[in-house]
């Protein structure tokens, strides 16, 4: 059955940008649009970065937003909400037992702002029912280096496509390709003070001041973050203030504490 809808979930990264670059030069089927998912966390040069490849596209591109997630978070410690919903690391001052938070940002700030975009463009309005066959196929930028990251979507009229992973493309691969094809190479994409930041990437939002002193700032505010007056929270696996984090050590070394990294949309 053909799709009704085909979209590009775009996060503005090396994968999805360079699946959005294919598309356009007709090396995969068109779609009928991309949405990109912006929790109003992504370094200037991602927006930049999003800014020109809207230009070297054939095909809409839709912005949609949940909200503020370092406001909602430094909202949340105020008792907004009722949890972080960023997975964050605590440490117990007593015992000095540590551990990771609840993730809940891909899903609330990346997936269901996309799946609602996706509604609207169905024609579908606010608790209306879908006709019974609709289907539509989301390409999802993530290439044969993540296919831990392969899943099935959870609404079951949506498909998730990957694209990258059926031409057997990594990450190095779409490197390549862009730079045969003589575009700039995309940044990372993901929040500046996302927790699974390796010690490089924090290196390299240290380069940009503005950038890095809201992250010290935005570490500093979320240390009591838990309902437990014994945790203290942190934006780095060391349990640190991130200001006082030695940034040289091995990057994988904060991946390695909880054997954990992002697994949504935020990178792709």
């Amino acid at each position: 059955m053909k799709a009704n809808l085909r979209v590009l979930s775009l996060g503005a990264g090396v994968q999805s940008s360079t699946l959005a670059l294919m598309i356009a030069k007709g090396k995969i089927p068109m779609v009928d649009c991309a949405i990109f998912a912006d929790t109003m966390g992504e370094p200037k040069a991602v927006y930049e970065w999003l800014s020109w490849l809207e230009k070297q596209l054939n095909y809409p591109v839709y912005k949609v937003s949940k909200g503020d997630l370092r406001k909602d978070m430094l909202d949340a410690i105020n008792g907004k909400y009722k949890f972080l919903s960023v997975p964050l690391y605590t440490r117990n001052a007593e015992t000095g037992k540590k551990g990771l938070l609840r993730r809940q940002c891909t899903a609330d700030y990346k997936i269901l702002p996309v799946n609602k975009k996706v509604r609207q463009l169905l024609g579908l309005q606010l608790n209306e029912k879908r006709k019974k066959g609709t289907k539509v196929e989301m390409l999802m930028g993530i290439s044969m280096d993540e296919v831990y990251r392969v899943k099935e979507n959870r609404l079951k009229y949506i498909t998730n496509v990957y694209p990258l992973i059926e031409l057997g493309m990594n990450r190095n691969d779409c490197l390549n390709w862009i730079k045969q094809n003589n575009y700039p190479t995309p940044p990372r994409s993901a929040c500046t003070f996302c927790p699974f930041h390796n010690n490089s990437e924090w290196r390299k939002i240290k380069e940009n001041k503005e950038e890095w002193d809201s992250v010290v700032d935005l570490d500093r505010l979320i240390r009591k973050g838990t309902k437990k007056n014994t945790d203290e929270v942190f934006l780095h696996s060391s349990c640190l203030p991130i200001d006082q984090v030695d940034l040289k050590e091995k990057p994988e070394d904060q991946y390695n504490l909880f054997n954990n990294e992002c697994e949504g949309m935020c990178g792709i």
